[in-house]
């Protein structure tokens, strides 16, 4: 006899792996990073330690895939379920190799299809397709310390996405809600000239206001933005375009940034420590590589975000799946 859907049961047990991943983000991830920056602080140069670096980024995907199964705590998931998954990792992997191939650098989709896995499958699926996507990214991109910091920059903003976007309603007509993303808008525009005028207040002389205040002061007015508007942003063109763009410059690119610091410092030719000074300059020279990448995330979101995650909707709905 077929089982009936326990629609309460599957939205407790779904709460719960939010908790759960949050709580994967907030505590186990640091610790992991941590163990990342040891061992490129302490390596011996002289040795390949990408295989060091490799567990480590195992150790993050399997952090990040239980929560995605605690859903399925009183039954076995089915392999409709686990495949929707397994095919936008996959796809986010063949996006990325797509562009590396033809040699388009930066502009590739593959952080757009990370944000777009995030709103229709949900925040816990779209931390796992963000980390899986980039692990297996790597073995043609290049394995290394960056590894582990890139697949926690994906899974972060597949789970963001997933948090805070409204439910997908695949018969509504196609519109354009700006006046709600707005809002998520002008706390980022408060945000920036509050930098501004910290700027005025505090800097210093020959000091550029285009570096860290960007990041810290956009992250802040960003998140502030997002908390308000939690489940209530529509699933359009200009509102993806919008956040896949103040994400990946605030978010992928201000930790990116602490990464190539600390990479960088394990290097003594470069000149670079693990100090405020060398982060600073580092923000500075990041806002050009990350402007672009936050515009190509726009563009691809712009050009096909929409469909995909409508096209998931009604597959998720043919297949008996819920979010």
């Amino acid at each position: 006899m077929r089982r009936q859907f326990d629609a309460a049961g599957y939205i407790k047990a779904r709460k719960k792996r939010t908790i759960v991943t949050a709580m994967i983000i907030a505590i186990m991830v640091p610790l992991v990073m941590a163990v990342v920056v040891w061992t490129d602080q302490t390596a011996d140069k002289t040795k390949n330690m990408n295989g060091v670096y490799l567990a480590l980024s195992l150790v993050i995907l399997i952090g990040t895939i239980i929560p995605f199964f605690m859903v399925f705590e009183k039954r076995k998931p089915k392999a409709r379920e686990v495949v929707m998954v397994a095919m936008m990792a996959a796809l986010t992997v063949t996006g990325n190799f797509a562009a590396h191939v033809v040699g388009f650098g930066v502009f590739q989709p593959g952080t757009a299809l990370v944000i777009a896995a995030g709103i229709s499958l949900g925040p816990e699926a779209g931390f796992l397709v963000g980390a899986t996507a980039r692990f297996f990214i790597n073995f043609f991109a290049g394995q290394g310390p960056w590894t582990p910091w890139q697949m926690v920059c994906w899974g972060i903003l597949g789970f963001l996405a997933g948090l805070i976007f409204n439910k997908v309603e695949i018969d509504k007509i196609k519109s354009r809600h700006f006046q709600i993303v707005a809002g998520p808008i002008a706390c980022i525009a408060v945000s920036v000239v509050a930098a501004y005028l910290f700027f005025l207040l505090f800097g210093k002389e020959n000091e550029s206001f285009f570096g860290w205040r960007l990041y810290v002061f956009g992250a802040v007015g960003f998140l502030v933005g997002l908390l308000i508007q939690r489940k209530r942003l529509p699933v359009d063109d200009i509102t993806l375009s919008v956040f896949g763009f103040f994400s990946t410059f605030i978010i992928y690119g201000g930790i990116m940034n602490i990464a190539a610091m600390v990479m960088a410092s394990a290097i003594p030719a470069s000149g670079v420590g693990l100090d405020w000074n060398s982060l600073k300059i580092l923000y500075i020279s990041g806002v050009p590589y990350d402007a672009a990448h936050g515009l190509a995330t726009a563009f691809f979101l712009f050009l096909f975000g929409d469909k995909v995650i409508r096209k998931i909707e009604r597959a998720k709905i043919k297949y008996g799946m819920y979010r």
